[in-house]
């Protein structure tokens, strides 16, 4: 019983990291899509940064290309979906096959979109509810739950040592 406490925080720490990291590089195609639509539709691409940077500097985020608060809504994006990729990797463990688990990462992701964009932004961030682009956003939680379904990629292996083959040839 104590081999068995002493290997679960090793597989949840290891899992925590995978997802840590898989959320990470979702989270930052997503802000590159998201960027992108935003210069689509004739905005900065720094737009949805900005947007988020709100929630810190209120209406003096809201400006057109880089500014020093934009900086503040990089960090939230990169710092709230890191830790939610690495929450969900804890939840889901390596227990669904490849296919579920890529479909419930996108889930995962579309359903923290509409939890957190129409939900609790409405409440607490008024001006993130209110000048969202929703399909480019969408669009864009599609891609880093794609993404985050590849946690166990970053996982450590624990294969079996090969042994090393021995050369038997006559010495000289």
């Amino acid at each position: 019983m104590v081999a068995a406490m002493e290997r679960r925080p090793a597989k949840s720490l290891a899992a925590f990291l995978a997802g840590l990291q898989a959320g990470m590089l979702g989270v930052w195609w997503m802000l590159a899509w998201m960027g992108v639509g935003a210069v689509w539709q004739r905005g900065s691409f720094w737009t949805p940064e900005n947007l988020m940077a709100s929630v810190f500097y209120g209406n003096a985020a809201i400006r057109r290309g880089f500014a020093a608060s934009t900086v503040s809504g990089l960090a939230l994006y990169v710092l709230l979906y890191s830790l939610l990729g690495a929450g969900f990797a804890m939840a889901v463990g390596g227990r669904l096959p490849r296919l579920r688990l890529a479909l419930a990462s996108i889930a995962f992701a579309l359903c923290w979109y509409y939890a957190a964009f129409h939900l609790a932004a409405k409440a607490v961030w008024p001006l993130v509810a209110l000048l969202d682009a929703e399909r480019t956003t969408v669009l864009g939680h599609l891609i880093y739950g794609a993404l985050l379904a590849r946690f166990p990629v970053y996982l450590p292996t624990t294969e079996p040592p090969v042994p090393e083959a021995r050369s038997e040839a006559p010495e000289q």
